[in-house]
């Protein structure tokens, strides 16, 4: 699908950003001894590291059905996603918030360097923030809702969800630590640095738990957002006056796919190869018209 082509492009383009990223902010940590940018040099390592399991997670639901998961292996993005969210909240946000915590409890130290840490960390924000807005250029173009909100609430796209949180968090984590940065330059005081990779931290938690809630939801079972029951009541009605859908229900298999199953009444149509016929015809027009839709089953009833 072009959706799933676009989402791996953007995950490779934010890989290759992080690795970067990180080279930077760990070799500026080591020199200046910034919490804040120690905290952004874990952040990324994460990142790199969470993009890679979306990655291992598109190319595991690419595979295709077999007897032992008949409906595919979709969900595997689902479940690498929902890694990507505990790597987030532990490797990230929980060793930010150590961090800081250390720094502040610890012997009083002073900054070295502390205008190479804030060169890195402009530079970081730069490239991140090109990251993030060719991320929210193809959110934008996929995007069927009001908002970027209830698109986060609403859409199957984990991998793609998974992206945007980071590279927003990312973009915050860096604008917060060089703001924190500033301040302890200016007044001299250290601990406004680590006071910096403690609200970095909490940040990344907020983002990790927001993940974790939106990715169980579809590893549950989650039903597509999508009206597909207006169609295919005007397609049934091509078929006979009186037939309609009884019942449907949609289940998201993947994040680019859906298993649709439906009961519907015939209306006048009796005989069976008249019926089984157009039956056919109507899973060819809903899969045209859907193409998301990668599993679909159609029982014929009178009564739902």
């Amino acid at each position: 699908m072009a959706a799933h082509g676009e989402s791996n492009k953007i995950i490779i383009i934010a890989l290759m950003a992080n690795v970067g990223i990180a080279i930077a902010k760990f070799t500026g940590a080591f020199f200046t001894k910034s919490a804040s940018l120690l905290a952004e040099a874990i952040h990324s390592l994460a990142d790199c590291t969470n993009q890679i399991f979306l990655l291992i997670g598109a190319k595991a639901a690419a595979k295709p059905a077999d007897d032992l998961h008949p409906l595919g292996y979709g969900r595997e993005s689902f479940f690498w996603s929902f890694m990507v969210a505990m790597l987030l909240f532990s490797m990230g946000g929980m060793f930010a918030i150590y961090e800081g915590i250390h720094k502040l409890s610890g012997p009083e130290s002073e900054l070295q360097n502390p205008y190479i840490a804030l060169g890195i960390l402009i530079v970081s924000i730069l490239l991140e923030g090109g990251s993030f807005f060719a991320c929210l250029k193809v959110v934008r173009k996929q995007n069927i809702y009001p908002n970027l909100w209830q698109w986060f609430q609403k859409t199957a796209a984990s991998d793609l969800i998974v992206i945007f949180m980071e590279d927003l968090a990312a973009l915050l984590g860096l604008c917060l630590a060089s703001i924190f940065l500033m301040i302890a330059i200016v007044t001299n005081n250290v601990m406004w640095d680590a006071a910096g990779s403690i609200v970095i931290g909490v940040l990344l938690v907020i983002v990790a738990v927001l993940l974790a809630r939106e990715v169980k939801s579809l590893l549950v079972g989650e039903k597509s957002t999508t009206d597909y029951t207006t169609f295919i009541n005007q397609e049934l009605k091509q078929l006979s006056s009186k037939a309609k859908v009884l019942k449907l229900i949609t289940l998201m298999t993947g994040s680019h796919e859906v298993m649709l199953t439906m009961k519907i009444h015939p209306g006048d149509i009796e005989k069976t190869s008249d019926l089984i016929t157009k039956i056919n015809e109507l899973e060819k027009k809903i899969k045209k018209q859907f193409p998301e839709i990668r599993w679909l089953f159609v029982e014929p009833d009178t009564e739902a």
